[in-house]
């Protein structure tokens, strides 16, 4: 027996592999399924099932696609009424897989159709649960996701969700592993661990949500309690995930048609297309298309393109460096954003070359930003998320988050202000949305947060964040 997580780091997203005895089973697969394909073919093994553990609303997954090419069988749990051909499994059936077993326990509350698939090794022994978005390291999954269903409530399904965790999880033994779809940086929850697997025995001791002597009421009342609303795309991913979605070859096919700098310039005035460009900060604040929206390839690409531009049929053009534009077409895919309609053709240079107007970001460093600070009172605004700023921040600055940016544009002043996140990351992205909003009066402060301690910036007292 053989399990591998095989885990994608900008999504904090887990996909398994699972080989006995010549037969795989794969579970929540990535859109992108060469991978497990060529992973098969190295043990010389056939796989046998892909299961699913609910329909996912923060990605697209590869269930459909792996399914064509291998002519396995998708697996969904109970309540699951996909548009395509599937199996939907009863509570508690088994799955032969060589040598081991995999069976669906039901698990509703994060969704009606969430299962928790339990692996039983050849003796017959309980070895490891994949638990989708049902239980996570340090916490449970949310239960505000679901497609509404007659009249319940996101109070309903926390309820479902802890009776599925107190009747089918907790009851099993402590060594078990527990495998989940998602860790740290996902949206799907509120309060997870960096780590990607642990032993069900260390949750039941730390996890918040599996107090022995938990109430139900007081269960509904936790995991409720500090939900911010989900990303727009979501509903659009759990709709392509239930009803169906384009091949990723053909999206690929589409999105990497390379424009002159005129061509692009044309295409992106015809049809209303987004400009992304994914470049490092750096060079996108020394140089950029005129309102092209920056949200860099190597941070959290693919969940901030979901929050900030939400709609998976918005056209996109993109600039990316050099060799980097499949990845970008394939990383946009993997949430359901599958309309880019072509690149810019030797990069932001070929632009500038070719004598085309481009704008650029003010931007100061932190030193600097201190002796500015100490001259007068320009605003400063703060775009991480609320926790973060509740956490430390400088003193006098607003709190705009990014996720919400559009919600708080009225407050920005008609005078100059500064702009910082954690690092330098986000406070890119907000100052690429605020100038194609017409507001270029913002100095970004390089290196955020994290620069203006060092530099000794008078900040609040420190809050642990696990108190708010």
């Amino acid at each position: 027996m053989n399990v591998e997580q095989i885990y994608t780091g900008c999504l904090a997203q887990g996909a398994y592999y699972i080989e006995s005895n010549g037969e795989v089973a794969i579970i929540d697969p990535l859109r992108e399924v060469t991978p497990y394909l060529n992973r098969a073919k190295q043990d010389d093994a056939k796989i046998k099932y892909i299961f699913e553990t609910h329909f996912h609303a923060d990605f697209v997954s590869g269930h459909i696609t792996l399914s064509k090419a291998t002519g396995a069988p998708i697996v969904f749990g109970p309540n699951a009424n996909p548009s395509f051909d599937a199996i939907i499994a009863t509570d508690r059936q088994e799955f032969p897989l060589g040598d081991i077993t995999i069976i669906a326990l039901h698990t509703p509350g994060h969704t009606m159709e969430s299962t928790t698939y339990l692996l039983r090794d050849k003796d017959g022994k309980d070895h490891a649960i994949f638990s989708g978005d049902t239980l996570f390291l340090g916490d449970v999954g949310r239960p505000d996701l679901a497609q509404k269903m007659g009249e319940l409530t996101e109070k309903d399904l926390a309820g479902f969700l802890y009776d599925s965790l107190r009747n089918k999880i907790m009851p099993l033994a402590d060594d078990v592993t527990v495998y989940p779809a998602h860790g740290a940086g996902s949206a799907c929850g509120k309060n997870m661990m960096k780590e990607t697997v642990d032993t069900l025995g260390n949750q039941k001791q730390m996890n918040y949500a599996l107090r022995a002597d938990m109430t139900k009421e007081e269960f509904i009342a936790e995991v409720i309690d500090g939900l911010l609303p989900p990303p727009q795309y979501f509903p659009l991913n759990v709709k392509m995930n239930k009803e169906g979605y384009e091949d990723i070859e053909d999206v690929l096919k589409r999105g990497t048609h390379a424009l002159s700098p005129a061509a692009f310039e044309a295409v992106a005035n015809e049809t209303g297309a987004i400009v992304l460009d994914v470049r490092h900060q750096d060079k996108f604040a020394k140089g950029h298309i005129p309102r092209s929206i920056f949200i860099g390839l190597d941070g959290s690409f693919a969940p901030w393109v979901g929050a900030l531009i939400a709609d998976v049929k918005q056209p996109l053009l993109l600039v990316t460096e050099h060799g980097r534009e499949k990845e970008t077409i394939t990383r946009l895919s993997r949430v359901g954003f599958d309309n880019t309609i072509g690149y810019l053709e030797g990069g932001f240079d070929a632009w500038k070359d070719a004598a085309m107007e481009y704008d650029t970001v003010s931007s100061i460093t932190a030193d600097g930003f201190k002796n500015e600070l100490e001259k007068g009172n320009k605003p400063v605004f703060d775009v991480r998320k609320e926790s973060e700023y509740l956490s430390e921040h400088v003193l006098g600055a607003n709190n705009t988050p990014l996720d919400f940016l559009n919600d708080h544009l009225a407050e920005f002043p008609d005078k100059p202000f500064y702009v910082h996140c954690a690092g330098g990351y986000r406070s890119m992205i907000a100052s690429s949305i605020l100038k194609s909003r017409g507001i270029h009066n913002l100095i970004d402060v390089q290196g955020g947060f994290k620069d203006i301690k060092e530099a000794g910036i008078p900040v609040s007292a420190f809050v642990c964040p696990s108190t708010l």
